[in-house]
């Protein structure tokens, strides 16, 4: 099976490691044999052309040669969610299987027309946070959450999609409000669900792990992430392919994007509550 990525540029650090992964998580029936992408890296990096030679991969002119030739696509850019409503413009409306990288979208807005897209021509599509994955959360009775609390590294633009899809996935209710506070170096914000449940999310500037601490009926946990999750992400991503059983509810992934919009306007607003 013959994979494509279309990419804003590709020498950047998932288009450096997926294309192995999928090969051996595939046992070799998968392979990334197509790439194409807006410009060459603008951190002195490799050209397009350097990356596709280094990748064993046929570099496209087009995206619509790509579409063409390829058996599925992946649209990454996973540090530039604003390009994705573009980026995934024309593979959304091919009918082919689809996997676009974290961050989906900017905001629920934009995440509601790229997935409007894919259903209106059928095309399976799906997105996520390769946190989802941990095997740690696997482990978590979801019955009976009652708050948690959620701390990871800086950089809300970036990192704070590991935290919110985790905490959205395990308290199963779209949030209502946000509210949050910062100093340098740190962020807290304090998320309110649709139920009246409460839950947090940290970011730390020197660094941190993903940990989360849950309080339910029955007493309280602490879930510190050390399993391979982005081994188990790429398993799931391979038996999407496969199959094309898209794993995460679009509605999900639309909740998500919401939450997270509405925290970085409460970012820009500390101490004022915000609706999702």
């Amino acid at each position: 099976m013959k994979l494509g990525f279309i990419e804003y540029y590709l020498d950047e650090w998932h288009a450096n490691h997926y294309p192995e992964w999928l090969r051996a998580a595939s046992g070799g029936e998968m392979e990334v044999g197509f790439a194409w992408a807006m410009a060459d890296s603008p951190n002195g990096g490799l050209s397009s052309a350097q990356w596709c030679e280094k990748h064993h991969a046929a570099p496209c002119s087009t995206q619509e040669e790509l579409i063409e030739k390829s058996d599925g696509i992946l649209v990454l850019s996973p540090d530039n969610c604003e390009l994705h409503e573009k980026l995934c413009r024309l593979a959304l409306r091919s009918g082919k299987p689809c996997y676009v990288d974290k961050t989906f979208a900017p905001d629920k807005a934009s995440a509601q027309r790229i997935f409007k897209a894919a259903e209106e021509s059928g095309t399976p599509c799906w997105s996520t946070s390769a946190l989802r994955f941990a095997e740690e959360y696997r482990g978590v009775k979801r019955d009976g959450i009652l708050a948690a609390n959620s701390w990871g590294p800086y950089g809300y633009e970036t990192y704070s999609i590991h935290q919110l899809e985790p905490l959205v996935m395990l308290m199963r209710s779209p949030a209502r409000r946000v509210m949050a506070l910062k100093t340098p170096g740190w962020y807290l914000l304090n998320i309110e669900f649709s139920d009246g449940r409460c839950a947090s999310i940290s970011g730390y500037g020197h660094g941190s792990p993903f940990v989360m601490n849950l309080s339910g009926s029955d007493g309280s946990a602490i879930v510190e992430i050390k399993s391979d999750y982005f081994h188990n992400f790429i398993l799931a991503l391979v038996d999407y392919f496969r199959t094309k059983k898209i794993p995460v509810a679009h509605e999900e992934t639309v909740a998500i994007m919401a939450l997270r919009e509405a925290g970085k306007k409460a970012l820009g607003r500390p101490g004022e509550w915000v609706a999702v």
